[in-house]
């Protein structure tokens, strides 16, 4: 039995239909959620950072110090500086931040919730960070539930490492002045 004879000259297109984009839903809102903090805040967050600056100026020496300072500096730039408005799309192909796209295969799951008064929509996802959060305006959290549950199951995750730091912080500080 001879094998079928191949024209080299001849090449088979297969033509794969691409779906194009389609904007589902977009909107604007500040890149994180803001809150004003007052003097008693600072105070408090200078208090707690030069008494554990010392501790570690005393057991490592200098370098902890300045990593610590850095920190505090951090805290208070994103405390008084205002985020950016910024533009979020979700569309067939996932959601969008600022251009930036998240596909659908990347993103488990979604819940709302509520950080500084800001209601946000937070998705899970598969690979770092683990969660993108966005702000949303709270009137269209019923829009946004509506086309997303077309992908994703509305489910909340438990709580992160980082939730149960900010957490345990916000007990620890007076009045819980993290959140």
């Amino acid at each position: 039995m001879a094998a079928p004879k191949i024209d080299k000259g001849e090449v088979k297109e297969e033509k794969v239909a691409v779906e194009p984009e389609k904007t589902l839903f977009l909107w604007k809102a500040p890149a994180r959620p803001f809150k004003r903090r007052d003097r008693e805040f600072y105070v408090t967050v200078v208090s707690i950072f030069v008494i554990i600056g010392l501790v570690f100026f005393l057991v490592e020496g200098p370098i902890p110090v300045i990593l610590l300072a850095s920190v505090l500096f951090l805290v208070y730039v994103l405390n008084t500086v205002e985020p950016e408005t910024i533009e979020y799309e979700i569309t067939n192909k996932g959601v969008k931040v600022a251009g930036r796209n998240n596909p659908w295969e990347g993103l488990v799951r979604f819940w709302f919730t509520k950080r500084f008064n800001s209601a946000m929509v937070v998705f899970e996802t598969v690979g770092v960070p683990g969660r993108l959060e966005l702000v949303i305006n709270k009137n269209e959290e019923e829009k946004i539930k509506e086309v997303v549950s077309e992908y994703l199951k509305e489910e909340e995750g438990p709580p992160n490492f980082s939730d149960k730091a900010v957490n345990w912080f916000n007990k620890k500080l007076p009045g819980g002045r993290l959140a």
